[in-house]
């Protein structure tokens, strides 16, 4: 799957298949598992932008 700029961290999360619904993506990502570009991100929402990079446990995502 590719991630493309603007979707949520959430809705990258679940279209990645790292998580099952919505709900998992709020307690993983608020969790403090999930960062963004090498630092812990926290909030659900944020908009990614083309290069962003994320990483969850052994998962890593590219936005392009």
């Amino acid at each position: 799957m590719q991630l493309s700029p603007g979707m949520t961290l959430g809705q990258a999360l679940k279209a990645s298949d790292v998580v099952g619904s919505g709900g998992e993506a709020k307690v993983v990502i608020q969790g403090g598992e999930v960062r963004v570009n090498g630092e812990v991100e926290t909030r659900r929402g944020r908009r990614l932008i083309e290069g962003d990079v994320i990483e969850v446990g052994d998962e890593r995502l590219e936005v392009r």
